[in-house]
């Protein structure tokens, strides 16, 4: 039978052992040892010797203080010493001569012994009303570049740019290289490229509505910069001059004569587009005109279909088109069923619809796929 500590000893144990510690450098207030204190307050309180009382009083000699302290000393966690590092999500202000835009910047975690190189970035452009925030917690890219190591930059509209918080996509200023929308964002793109180690081949945007509109802008006005576009229930270029003209074309309206205007969509951006066959904020078939304008700048493409189910229940069609070495340059999901939402998203954020394909997994996923510039 085990003889019980004096509580005068047990009381010069508990001290000794916590100055012993302190002296070799152990904090036990945080970090894999912040239990030690605990440890032995609980195989004190066993023995019945202050510090509490204990589920199941036993009696506990120094010999199963120090070795239940041992264990707890002696089991740091198996990552210790490569732990992850923290993913980072800070806001900056971007002063432009087209006017001031804040954005987020999603730095990923990484393994703090790995060394950070070149990483793709991932521009995504909010719909009308949303922020970058919550376009984040729609889309869960943030999640994406945790696993996939990658950049992810959230440009925020403002109020007083529009009142909705919409990308003036159908303003003809914004609709050019210069001066307007599409070269604030690529000076936000520039500024991230300075500060982080971007890899210049591979940059691509996203966007949602009038986000994704924005982003078939910034494909054709900036090719040099952008490596692919995703366009989720979008619109294509130059549908629209003004306020009335891109209500028209979001209905669907006149859409075709005006988004096949000479001069439209010149440049070869691969794209790959999402638009749900029930949407009616954005009218289905300008998401469908959108692929017909990339395919016209990448002419002699093979095409394929195929149908499917995703996980949470929506049929969806997927129609591929591919150049001579079989790499796709134009993907086009009709996600039936589905309104105006980013297809797979999470309810997190708004106008999301987690019962469709992953649109995050298959525009990062096609955005990868690219092979880089010459």
């Amino acid at each position: 039978m085990k003889t019980p500590l004096p509580p005068t000893l047990a009381m010069n144990i508990n001290d000794t052992i916590g100055k012993a510690l302190a002296q070799a450098g152990l904090d036990t207030r945080s970090g894999p040892l912040k239990g030690v204190t605990e440890t032995i307050r609980r195989a004190l309180a066993s023995a019945g010797l202050g510090g509490g009382s204990a589920a199941t009083p036993a009696h506990t000699d120094m010999t199963d203080v120090i070795d239940i302290v041992a264990r707890d000393i002696a089991a740091p966690p198996a990552t210790l010493g490569a732990r992850p590092e923290a993913g980072q999500f800070v806001r900056r202000t971007l002063q432009h001569p087209a006017g001031a835009r804040d954005y987020k910047l999603y730095r990923p975690g990484i393994p703090a012994d790995t060394a950070r190189g070149p990483q793709p970035l991932v521009v995504m452009l909010h719909g009308c009303t949303q922020s970058a925030d919550d376009f984040a917690a729609g889309t869960q890219m943030n999640r994406l570049a945790d696993e996939h190591g990658f950049l992810v930059l959230y440009p925020e509209q403002s109020a007083g740019a529009n009142t909705s918080r919409c990308w003036n996509w159908f303003r003809p200023q914004d609709q050019v290289r210069d001066g307007g929308e599409p070269s604030l964002i690529a000076a936000m793109v520039r500024a991230v490229m300075d500060e982080q180690p971007v890899d210049a081949q591979r940059v691509f945007v996203a966007g949602l509505s009038a986000g994704a509109a924005m982003a078939v802008v910034l494909g054709e006005t900036w090719p040099d910069l952008f490596a692919a576009v995703g366009a989720h229930s979008g619109l294509p270029f130059a549908a629209a001059h003004d306020i009335p003209s891109a209500m028209a074309a979001m209905k669907g309206r006149g859409l075709a004569g005006r988004a096949q205007a000479p001069g439209s969509a010149a440049h070869a951006v691969p794209t790959i587009v999402f638009h749900g066959d029930r949407d009616h904020t954005v009218q289905h078939s300008n998401g469908v005109h959108i692929a017909a304008q990339a395919r016209r700048a990448a002419p002699s493409l093979d095409a394929s279909r195929e149908t499917g189910t995703a996980p949470g229940g929506r049929r969806y069609t997927r129609e591929l088109h591919a150049d001579a070495g079989g790499r796709v340059i134009v993907e086009q999901w009709t996600v039936h069923g589905a309104g105006h939402a980013w297809s797979g998203g999470d309810a997190a954020g708004t106008y999301t619809d987690n019962a469709g394909p992953d649109a995050s997994a298959e525009m990062l996923r096609f955005f990868l796929a690219q092979v880089p510039r010459g």
